[in-house]
């Protein structure tokens, strides 16, 4: 139940679900009404899950993106050592 549950919760990262990810379709619940109509093709629903896989693609990328800025914010260049560079070393917390 646990696992279901989180699998159907939309996520921040696609907005979402899981199943929506991997099926381009939520699981039917067993209380909501099934729609009438005619059965979709198998080509039809193939690209209907590419074309979701790509959107959950695209916002993946984005949220990648989004998360390197924020934490390069702060980030400083680093120096440059050398095999044979002579450093200072520290033993304030060394017992």
């Amino acid at each position: 139940m646990v696992e279901f549950a989180y699998n159907n919760k939309v996520h921040t990262g696609t907005k979402m679900s899981s199943f929506e990810t991997n099926n381009s379709q939520s699981p039917r619940m067993g209380f909501e009404l099934r729609k009438k109509g005619r059965y979709e093709g198998a080509e039809k629903f193939t690209k209907k899950i590419e074309e979701v896989q790509g959107e959950a693609k695209v916002a993946l990328a984005k949220a990648q993106k989004d998360m390197k800025w924020y934490t390069d914010r702060y980030r400083l260049e680093t120096v440059g050592y050398k095999v044979e560079d002579l450093v200072l070393l520290s033993t304030k917390d060394l017992k």
